[in-house]
């Protein structure tokens, strides 16, 4: 389909944002009178889901220490919940399963989930904890465990069936998705003020609204429209840090054994929670029995049996990529990052960790499938989501690799371009790093938690 020359919105990225946007702000112009979806264009240089939410794990979780994190998942949440089947969602729920450094900061989580009538389920103790986890998993082994937050909501979702499902609804409200198509620059107007056009390697395309929603590719369409690569941040304690760099890519580690999701359920037969073990406990090599975490630091990682993946599929913290390179040129997903797969480290780590919380993983590092995983992920100063408006018209959506799960930003950020401030949305404004409104962080070793 050929290039319109002319669009009044234009949404680059056909992931969960920009899909998600596209459907929902073709609702709300159609409500208010204001056009239908026939005003929107999404454009995508490969296809849907062809970036990062075609590859994500696809939790589906509300556990975050952060109030203002825990408010936008339970939105989410409700989006998932709304229509499983069209997005491919397995509403298992999700266990928090800590050790007692964690405790405390789980036990807020609880309660702040109770505040806003999120249904979970806090065990404390390291006999009660044990005894839950046994009661659901027969060959549960897992040392030094003191609390488990049982999220009742929540789950995973298949990346990709998702995204199309999405997609199918985007369509139907009159979107149209052009696939193919590279954005190569945003002009802007004379003042520097606004974006007037989009353009891209099959042409350029005018425009009166923008939505970025391109994911790892963030930095590249930051550089478009000018902003600083370099910001101020100020710490919640006030301290001042001057020449921040404003992104940091993480390499994503996550994998798959190859085995049978049937053999991976709980005593009654069921399939499991998404589980996530964040622990200090002694973690010895499944493979050669060495001990992995030398300085007793902290540990973490999440599963789940996954037929999208053919297998049990999860992953564990990501690693900083300290290697400098042009972020406008870098491909997250092209031959530019092949290097940035995940390493025999992590395949030694998260196996063994599987093989220490349940005995039916011992020895199974010799099924771990051997193929590209993860990815490159585009962090924010403080690893947490910047929604924000730039210029007069260019709504820009930077997840720091929250992504996949906030299919309710879409909403949101729709209302927001027609004129209605969400509350949900405010506490990720730019200019928090300045204001030293920053969100509070927990002693995960995960740095989105």
């Amino acid at each position: 389909m050929a290039l319109p020359t002319h669009c009044k919105y234009v949404i680059i990225g056909a992931g969960i944002h920009g899909l998600s946007t596209a459907w929902n702000l073709a609702k709300e112009l159609k409500a208010r009178g204001k056009g239908d979806g026939s005003d929107i264009a999404i454009l995508d240089k490969s296809g849907i889901a062809s970036g990062a939410s075609g590859i994500a794990c696809g939790v589906i979780r509300n556990n975050y220490f952060q109030p203002a994190m825990r408010k936008l998942m339970a939105h989410s949440v409700d989006v998932w919940d709304s229509d499983p089947e069209a997005f491919s969602y397995h509403p298992v729920g999700y266990m928090q399963i800590s050790s007692e450094v964690m405790r405390e900061d789980v036990g807020t989580i609880y309660e702040q989930q109770k505040e806003i009538g999120y249904e979970s389920e806090f065990i404390e103790g390291a006999k009660d904890a044990n005894d839950y986890m046994k009661s659901y998993f027969d060959d549960w082994q897992a040392q030094g465990i003191t609390s488990v937050l049982h999220e009742k909501r929540g789950g995973y979702a298949n990346n990709t069936k998702s995204m199309y499902g999405l997609a199918k609804k985007a369509e139907a409200e009159g979107v149209t998705i052009h696939s193919g198509v590279k954005v190569t620059d945003l002009k802007l107007d004379a003042s520097g003020s606004s974006v007037e056009a989009v353009e891209t390697d099959k042409g350029t395309i005018g425009c009166d609204y923008v939505v970025v929603g391109g994911g790892p590719w963030a930095p590249h369409f930051w550089d478009m429209l000018e902003l600083p690569t370099q910001i101020t941040l100020k710490q919640l304690d006030g301290t001042v840090h001057n020449n921040v760099p404003m992104w940091t890519y993480f390499c994503l580690q996550e994998g798959t054994v190859a085995m049978d999701p049937d053999a991976f359920k709980t005593n009654d037969g069921n399939f499991p929670p998404v589980l996530h073990v964040d622990t200090d406990a002694p973690l010895y090599s499944d493979m050669d029995g060495g001990l992995i975490n030398e300085d007793g630091e902290m540990w973490g990682i999440y599963y789940k049996p996954d037929f999208g993946f053919g297998g049990i599929q999860g992953g564990t913290s990501p690693y900083k990529v300290e290697k400098p390179y042009d972020q406008v040129k870098v491909d997250p997903y092209g031959t530019e990052s092949k290097e940035y797969v995940v390493t025999d480290a992590f395949v030694d780590m998260w196996t063994s960790a599987l093989a220490h919380c349940h005995k039916r993983f011992e020895g199974c590092h010799k099924q771990y499938k051997r193929e590209p995983s993860g990815g490159l992920g585009a962090f924010t100063p403080d690893s947490f989501p910047v929604f924000d408006t730039f210029r007069d018209n260019c709504y820009f959506i930077a997840d720091a690799n929250h992504g996949y799960k906030m299919i309710g930003v879409g909403a949101l950020v729709a209302q927001e371009i027609c004129g209605q401030e969400s509350e949900l949305l405010k506490p990720f404004r730019f200019d928090r790093y300045e204001k030293g409104e920053l969100h509070p962080t927990s002693h995960s070793p995960f740095p989105w938690s």
